[in-house]
């Protein structure tokens, strides 16, 4: 009887990690030939045009030509106390399609309307921040694209933005 027992001090059977590392390299090449896939444009690629698409009719809105840019009259907010006499100097350009140009001057009154509420709402802590001129140009030109509807301004290019 006593042969029949296993000694019990005998370690216990280790197991196997190949498992673990053929999974972690499967990942791994996985994951790479993923992303390769889709860095490359060989799965989720845009549509390339029709046979009888002209490439240049494709990316119509893209070129350069078709834009023109109306200019915002300079805006000047006071920020916080009237006794701390702070000033925000603001003069930006708009980038519309040349087609909608004369609608967007139309529309000018609305727009700076909206900017001068959405400013004279900023702190100048709100200006204090790093990425302060980044978050408020995509609040403005948001704010705009809503006055203004969608596809006739494309981008805000702020020219002056002075804290005084």
């Amino acid at each position: 009887m006593a042969e029949a027992e296993a000694p019990q001090d005998a370690e216990p059977k280790k197991k196997s990690k190949l498992p673990l590392i053929i999974g972690l390299v499967l990942f791994l090449v996985m994951g790479g030939g993923g992303f390769f896939a889709v860095y490359s444009g060989l799965i989720l690629a845009p549509a390339e045009p029709a046979a009888g698409e002209h490439a240049a009719d494709a990316a119509h809105e893209e070129a350069p030509d078709d834009f023109a840019f109306v200019a915002v009259p300079p805006v000047t907010i006071s920020l916080g106390n009237p006794s701390e006499n702070k000033h925000l100097r603001f003069t930006a350009q708009l980038e519309v399609a040349k087609a909608k140009a004369t609608k967007v001057e139309e529309l000018m009154p609305r727009i700076l309307d909206v900017l001068n509420g959405y400013m004279r709402a900023l702190e100048e802590s709100d200006l204090q921040q790093p990425d302060a001129l980044v978050r408020l140009r995509s609040q403005m030109l948001r704010r705009i694209q809503i006055v203004t509807g969608e596809g006739y301004v494309r981008d805000l290019l702020v020219t002056e933005f002075v804290l005084d």
